[in-house]
C-alpha cells in the first residue's frame, strides 16, 4: 500500500493566547497558497493521541504542555501534491508550560525529518474572515472568542 493511500492519525494542539492562535505556517505548491496548521504530529504505534502531543511538542519546540483538554476527532480527507490523503486527528485544546512561547514570533522549530519549521501567533480573525487558510478547516469550530 503506497504511503498516500495510508489513514495517518494525528494528534494536534490549538493553542491559543488571547486573539492570536500558533500555527505553523505552510506552503501547497500545487495551489500556490500558504496554509496554516495546528503543531503536533503522527501517533506512533502504541502510543496514545495525549503522549503524542506530548512528545511532539517536546521534540519540535522543546515546549512542555499545561492544560490540556481533549476537544474532539476530526475526519480530514484532502488533496496535496495532487494526492488524495486522509488523517484522523485527535484535537486537543492547550497551553505552553513556560510563558517565553507567548511572546516570541516567529518561532522557529525542528520537524520529525530534520526540517526547519516556522510557527508564527496569528489573529483569529484571519482565519475566520477567510484572509488566510487554517486546516483543517473543522479547528475553526474550537477557536475560543476573547
Amino acid at each position: 500500500m503506497k504511503q498516500s493511500q495510508q489513514i495517518r492519525v494525528k494528534a494536534l494542539g490549538l493553542i491559543q493566547d488571547g486573539d492570536r492562535l500558533f500555527v505553523s505556517e505552510n506552503y501547497e505548491p500545487t495551489k500556490q497558497k500558504h496554509y496554516y496548521r495546528a503543531l503536533g504530529g503522527s501517533v506512533e504505534f502504541g502510543e496514545s493521541s495525549l503522549e503524542t502531543l506530548k512528545r511532539e511538542f517536546l521534540e519540535e519546540l522543546q515546549a512542555e504542555l499545561i492544560n490540556i483538554e481533549y476537544l474532539c476527532c476530526i475526519e480530514n480527507r484532502f488533496i496535496y501534491l495532487n494526492q488524495p490523503q486522509h488523517e484522523i486527528i485527535q484535537l486537543y485544546r492547550c497551553d505552553f508550560a513556560d510563558r517565553q512561547f507567548y511572546e516570541q514570533d516567529p518561532i522557529q522549530f525542528i520537524e520529525g525529518t530534520n526540517e526547519i519549521g516556522i510557527a508564527r501567533w496569528i489573529h483569529c480573525d484571519r482565519f475566520t474572515s477567510g484572509e488566510l487558510w487554517l486546516v483543517p478547516e473543522a479547528c475553526l469550530n474550537y477557536l475560543q472568542k476573547s
